[in-house]
Parts: C-alpha cells; structure tokens; sequence
C-alpha cells in the first residue's frame, strides 16, 4: 500500500524558512541538529522536507513554547 502523503511536493528549504518565519541558515542548523528531519535529494545533498514533518515540528515546537511560558512569572 502506497502512503499518500509521502506522494506529496516536498519542501525546499527556502520554503520551509518561509513558513517558519526563519533564516535559511536556521533550517539548516534545525536539520543538521535534528529538530527537524530532512532527505537529502541530489548529488549535492540537497535537503528537502515532508509537509507533516514541519506540521509535526509546529506542534512540537508550541508545546514547548507554551509550557515554558506557563512557568514564567506573571506580573
């Protein structure tokens, strides 16, 4: 059985900044780091990323993002 989402465009890495409102540089740091998972295309290794893999990173990332601030002191 074939997984439909795994037959979707992948995302350059320019994309993927764009979406996350980042530097380039930072998704690359992010994929190196393993934060965000990335396949490597081409020769030149070229990265490129699954939609769900930065949806999933998203929700991590909020998770995180919300519980820390649930620990900072309220004024």
């Amino acid at each position: 059985m074939v997984d439909e989402n795994r037959l979707l465009p992948l995302l350059t890495v320019r994309e993927v900044a764009q979406i996350l409102h980042v530097h380039s540089n930072t998704v690359r740091r992010w994929s190196d780091q393993g934060m965000i998972r990335a396949y490597r295309i081409t020769q030149r290794g070229d990265r490129r990323f699954h939609q769900e893999d930065i949806v999933h990173f998203l929700q991590e990332f909020n998770v995180i993002k919300d519980s820390s601030r649930s620990l900072a002191p309220r004024s």
